[in-house]
């Protein structure tokens, strides 16, 4: 298991989009199909008890539904089969998160919920579980779309006649 401390939140400028060559996908031959659906699972599990559950559905049918396209993307992306794309298209992820409000505070819970989950993570090389790691702490700044808090505020009244 790797040490939750290893696991770093890097934070970059809002709208700043790093390049990344993607996770060692090695890893899905540990975890195979039904272990990153265990994780998927556990991380939406941590979400909807956190403080940004309301952007996720409620637990129940819509919260299961939300799970599994999530899973089916990884699975794809670790090198599984291409659920994702046969169910739903190609990903762009970063247009399908617009509708939601998504900062950067709310990026360091999601992350934060992953991190929990990877650090329990058994009998995986602790390198592939860091590659997993990066990729998801780049690829999560893809998905921020508002600032934490309005940059000005304006605030000024018309004059009276």
């Amino acid at each position: 298991m790797v040490e939750i401390s290893q696991f770093k939140i890097t934070t970059l400028p809002f709208g700043l989009r790093p390049k990344s060559s993607g996770p060692d996908i090695k890893i899905y031959d540990y975890l195979k199909e039904d272990g990153v659906r265990k994780m998927v699972n556990d991380h939406y599990d941590l979400l909807v008890e956190s403080t940004i559950k309301d952007i996720f559905p409620p637990k129940g049918h819509l919260l299961e539904e939300a799970k599994k396209r999530s899973a089916d993307f990884f699975v794809q992306r670790l090198g599984g089969p291409q659920y994702y794309k046969m169910s739903r298209g190609n990903p762009m992820l970063a247009n399908r998160h617009l509708p939601f409000k998504i900062t950067p505070k709310t990026r360091i819970v999601w992350l934060d919920c992953y991190r929990q989950v990877l650090s329990k993570l058994k009998d995986v090389p602790e390198n592939l579980v860091l590659s997993f790691w990066y990729w998801l702490d780049g690829f999560s700044n893809w998905m921020v779309n508002q600032h934490d808090e309005p940059q000005f505020k304006m605030d000024f009244k018309l004059p009276e006649k």
